[in-house]
């Protein structure tokens, strides 16, 4: 593979919202690059290790029939990831292997003609008036720029639309707190694991976090099974009162955590039997975010969309996972979850920024506000919209369009075709 001077579409970041904006505009002949600070394509999901995917389906009420709601290519990279042996089908979420997702995710890449670049930051943009003309990038071979004629921010926190001075929104609107960073962690040679077990370290935890015994604020522990009998998925650290998009936060977070990971990993060993021998085997590569920017976008989702389940003539994606917010300030975690068979829409307008004529806003990242957000984060529905902005940014080029003047009807009928849920 060899570099580009321009591409049609850069795409910066490569996790879901990325990887499906990429395939997807590659699908429909652009030359795309996209343009990851790591080795590999997955986002929170090989990175943060964050597994497995939430549950991103309703059920019919009457029927008792499922209704998936991330389909067209997220569920394409789930059937291939079945394929390959690296997911697994449990009662409500996707556990899956995450070694496996990076090769499916360079496969289908390739397969696609995207063109990949690892291991390199977007360190800034050159923009003429309200146009990006090309991205600064810095790596091993040095610093250059690529110019693009579309681009998408797929980097989870508006890395590149901060970059083109595209306004955004930080967090909870009362005091622009966001919700908790957690780093992930995985122990092996766990005996055995059921419901009493875990009912018993929550019980015990919460007498040690009442007698001052753990630092971690969160107010339980929660575990996940793996697709390896004896190796558990802990979720459970938190972080909070610090900016993700501080960098001297971000490192005090991943110090705190990685003190959070040992806490509990001796609380185990020292309490339940089941944990006697085991061995912390994993965290994260980086510490996971929730929440962190959102873009002042041409519409902004609201908690009072979500619970209207209120559907757009623009809508790109729909969802149902509940409003699930980690206490941004303590402990505490509060759900709202909809009712059998209702679901919300994500309308187009979300992922156009202002102060950008030909950018594309992909991911958890989207102008929504603290609420909303909080539900449309999970990287199934990231892979939605990321998959809705790469054919968006394509027909922008056909039609030599702006992004906000493409039609929106023959992107959802593009969209249908690929069998995605946009009613």
């Amino acid at each position: 593979m060899a570099l580009k001077n321009k591409y049609d579409i850069i795409v910066v970041g490569g996790g879901f919202a990325g990887a499906s904006a990429a395939i997807s505009a590659g699908r429909l002949g652009k030359s795309v690059l996209l343009i990851e600070k790591y080795n590999c394509m997955g986002g929170a999901a090989c990175y943060d290790l964050v597994n497995p995917f939430m549950p991103y389906a309703t059920t019919n009420p009457e029927s008792g029939e499922r209704i998936d709601l991330s389909c067209g290519l997220f569920s394409e990279i789930v059937d291939r990831l079945r394929t390959l042996g690296g997911a697994n089908q449990s009662k409500r979420s996707l556990p899956f292997n995450e070694e496996v997702l990076k090769y499916l995710l360079n496969t289908m890449a390739i397969e696609s003609g995207v063109d990949l670049l690892y291991q390199t930051y977007v360190t800034g943009v050159r923009k003429e008036g309200d146009r990006i003309k090309a991205v600064k990038i810095s790596n091993v071979s040095g610093n250059s720029e690529i110019e693009g004629e579309s681009f998408i921010d797929a980097t989870g926190d508006a890395n590149l639309a901060v970059m083109a001075d595209c306004p955004f929104m930080l967090g909870r609107e009362s005091d622009n707190l966001c919700q908790p960073m957690t780093l992930c962690f995985r122990l092996a040679g766990v005996r055995s694991f059921d419901a009493d077990l875990k009912a018993r370290i929550n019980s015990l935890y919460s007498e040690y976090q009442a007698a001052g015994k753990i630092k971690n604020p969160r107010e339980n522990v929660l575990i996940f099974r793996t697709l390896v009998d004896d190796i558990l998925h802990f979720n459970t650290t938190r972080v909070i009162k610090l900016d993700p998009t501080n960098a001297e936060d971000v490192t005090r977070a991943e110090i705190i955590a990685r003190e959070q990971v040992f806490e509990m990993y001796d609380f185990l060993r020292a309490n339940f039997e089941e944990f006697k021998d085991s061995t912390l085997i994993s965290t994260g590569i980086q510490i996971g975010v929730r929440e962190s920017r959102m873009i002042d976008g041409d519409y902004t989702l609201t908690k009072e969309d979500l619970l209207s389940c209120k559907l757009f003539d623009d809508t790109i994606a729909v969802c149902n996972y509940d409003i699930d917010i980690h206490s941004p300030d303590g402990s505490g975690t509060s759900h709202y979850y909809f009712p059998s068979g209702k679901y919300y829409g994500i309308p187009y307008r979300c992922m156009i920024p202002k102060n950008a004529e030909n950018l594309l806003v992909a991911g958890r990242c989207v102008s929504a506000d603290h609420d909303a957000q909080a539900s449309l984060r999970i990287m199934p529905t990231c892979s939605n919209l990321g998959e809705a902005a790469g054919i968006a940014a394509a027909l922008s080029l056909e039609n030599n369009s702006l992004v906000r003047e493409v039609n929106v009807d023959r992107l959802r009928e593009i969209l249908r075709e690929k069998s995605a849920k946009v009613d």
